[in-house]
């Protein structure tokens, strides 16, 4: 599940172009979500990456606990804190961990993007990562969370998707392709090789690549699961026919706090 230990060095390539600072990772995010919360509040950047969307947090002024499965991850968001100048905490964990580092029912606003869900290790995996979420969420809280429409990526089969253009990052490009190995049934683990090739000052070509697992789930069943942890979806950007969606979910009133999923 940790994964990304190579990609580490190289994820800037994989992030799209319009959030590719942490300003504009924030950005995204200000008018629905970070902008109805009080300054100073309490955010958690769970799966956080290389950091651009937890420092674009906390260069608002939240309080940001920025937390990432992968060693290398964890320490880019840390050099990009410093670089930045703003304060925030990065802890290195997974989700089923979170709870075991950070207090329950603390934050105002827990994020997970950037597809990470789908490397929970199955329905089991998943229920856990999301049940370990929803424990962190203060009774007003929301979970952001950002999927791949899974249902349209494994209708296209197993392939190879190669970028049509080169991306620059830093002044340097680089081609990105993935290689999908879709198997038959949901529940089996598929996987994902990503490959960067970076083109080197001196014409060169240095590639490297990590091959990931995924388990891939169908939208109504993560509506289900969150549903299952105590959590109710508020809005949702799901549309059969997009590549990705956005769900805001929070706390189901009825229920108070989430009772832990078994």
């Amino acid at each position: 599940m940790a994964g990304y230990g190579v990609l580490s060095d190289v994820y800037e390539w994989l992030i799209g172009d319009d959030r590719s600072t942490p300003a504009e990772a924030a950005a995204v995010y200000c008018t629905d979500v970070v902008g109805s919360v009080p300054p100073g509040a309490r955010v958690l950047d769970c799966a956080c990456g290389t950091g651009q969307l937890a420092v674009g947090l906390a260069r608002l002024g939240l309080d940001v606990v920025a937390a990432d499965a992968s060693a290398g991850m964890v320490r880019r968001t840390e050099r990009l804190a410093g670089e930045q100048g703003v304060p925030l905490r990065a802890l290195r964990a997974s989700w089923d961990e979170l709870p075991d580092h950070l207090e329950d029912s603390t934050f105002d606003l827990v994020f997970c993007v950037g597809n990470s869900l789908g490397h929970a290790e199955g329905a089991a995996g998943r229920l856990a990562a999301l049940d370990a979420m929803s424990r962190l969420l203060n009774p007003g809280g929301r979970l952001v969370l950002t999927s791949r429409n899974w249902e349209l990526v494994r209708s296209a089969g197993s392939r190879v998707d190669v970028r049509d253009r080169l991306i620059r990052r830093n002044g340097r490009d680089a081609v990105v392709s993935y290689s999908w190995q879709i198997e038959q049934r949901w529940e089996q683990e598929h996987f994902l090789e990503i490959v960067v090739a970076r083109i080197e000052p001196d014409g060169a070509v240095r590639a490297c690549s990590e091959r990931l697992s995924i388990w891939p789930y169908r939208y109504e069943d993560l509506v289900a699961q969150l549903r299952s942890v105590g959590l109710m979806v508020r809005s949702t950007t799901f549309d059969p026919e997009s590549d990705g969606y956005v769900v805001v979910a929070g706390r189901d009133q009825a229920r108070g706090t989430s009772e832990p999923a078994h």
